[in-house]
């Protein structure tokens, strides 16, 4: 009885929706709001919307779209993080696209998901997030993986040169980024590499900071 009162009193996920969408939005909320540890504080339709009512609400992480009216999701997520530098974006988009994927990264998203993620994964992805741990769809991290190992077109370099980006990355980080490409959960890639799960999504973290 005393265990279920201290946890009511915890804090909750506080969650701003930004989709020009509304019944994206409805949805999002409905199953959000479902979550014991979670509530939606405010929603939105643009990325000016997003803007103002991050720094009004200061939400503890934000669910952006890519492709808006007035302003997109990376302007957005530039403009959110100049002035609130601690705020976390998670992308949620039907868009997987180098063009899309790259520049809302570079921007400081947090995470960058596709909008066929189960709800169950979602959900948790938002925990991640405010965890302070990055998330990416597979489909995103096999481009990604793609891009700084010189499958997608790039700059002439030395032959024997890696990637510039690539390497940046330890060789466990390598190794970690080929198995999410390869669409291997967390778990997974935990028993092959034989590490802890906690251990991948560090990883995972210093990948998507580099």
């Amino acid at each position: 009885m005393c265990t279920d009162a201290a946890s009511s009193f915890e804090p909750k996920i506080r969650v701003l929706l930004v989709d020009d969408h509304a019944v994206v939005r409805q949805g999002l909320r409905l199953f959000i709001e479902m979550q014991p540890d979670m509530q939606v504080v405010g929603e939105g339709a643009n990325g000016l919307d997003a803007v103002r009512l991050a720094l009004e609400l200061d939400p503890d992480v934000i669910l952006l779209d890519l492709m808006m009216p007035q302003m997109d999701g990376v302007e957005a997520t530039q403009k959110i993080l100049a002035q609130a530098p601690k705020a976390r974006v998670l992308i949620l988009t039907s868009f997987g696209e180098d063009d899309k994927v790259f520049p809302a990264i570079r921007a400081g998203a947090h995470g960058y998901l596709l909008k066929d993620i189960q709800p169950r994964d979602l959900v948790q992805a938002v925990r991640e997030t405010y965890a302070g741990k990055t998330q990416l769809h597979p489909d995103i991290a096999r481009r990604l993986m793609a891009a700084v190992s010189g499958e997608a077109p790039v700059r002439p370099a030395r032959p024997t040169a890696l990637p510039v980006e690539l390497q940046a990355l330890t060789e466990r980080e390598r190794e970690v980024l080929a198995q999410i490409a390869r669409g291997m959960t967390n778990r997974e890639i935990a028993e092959k590499m034989v590490i802890s799960e906690k251990t991948v999504k560090t990883h995972v973290s210093n990948l998507l900071d580099k």
